[in-house]
């Protein structure tokens, strides 16, 4: 009586296949995944701030009345951040923070002021004198800016890991028309509509 079964090298081979088969399909898999997430991130954002500004406007009026364009901390002559000199985190704190889910503020030695949300992503205000342009990061910040917080490291990471947002609803001009009386949008200022711009 002969008993079947595989060798030694039928097991490896198929073992082997396998694995090759699993190394060109996880990545794709990966990145569908994370893609995913962020996409999942920048639909709770939009909404979860254009919320707040909603709820703000029941207890403060029209946004265009509270909406300020303010800056951020001062910096001292040695690069220290100079407590609660910053008017754009008193509006914030005021204004939007009330009504979203926020873990903590923070200040950049720039001036610029970063808010972090309970699902790991944040926001930040794109200058130290604005309150008018924000980024808005869907993961981790610090890795997506790679340790530099202005500059060509901010550059790489718009669009993939960061994306720009302003919040400008008073201007009625024709290079805001896609940001007068609107809450957060995406960034559009001075857009002519074409592909090419964006």
């Amino acid at each position: 009586m002969k008993i079947q079964g595989f060798t030694l090298a039928e097991v490896l081979i198929t073992l082997g296949i396998i694995g090759v088969v699993a190394a060109m399909t996880l990545p794709a898999l990966i990145q569908k995944n994370n893609n995913k997430v962020v996409e999942t991130r920048l639909k709770k954002f939009y909404s979860a701030i254009n919320q707040a500004i909603m709820l703000a406007e029941n207890d403060y009026g029209d946004k265009k009345i509270w909406y300020q364009d303010l800056a951020g901390a001062d910096i001292d002559d040695e690069g220290n951040i100079i407590e609660n000199s910053s008017q754009a985190e008193a509006w914030f704190k005021k204004y939007l923070a009330p009504y979203m889910k926020i873990t903590k503020i923070d200040t950049l030695n720039t001036g610029a002021m970063i808010v972090y949300f309970s699902d790991g992503s944040a926001l930040r205000t794109r200058k130290r004198d604005s309150t008018r342009d924000w980024d808005f990061f869907p993961g981790n910040i610090n890795k997506c800016l790679n340790g530099k917080e202005t500059g060509d490291g901010f550059r790489d990471s718009a669009g993939k890991c960061s994306f720009a947002f302003n919040f400008q609803p008073s201007i009625n001009s024709e290079s805001w028309k896609y940001h007068y009386n609107k809450g957060f949008e995406p960034y559009k200022f001075n857009w002519d509509g074409s592909k090419d711009m964006l």
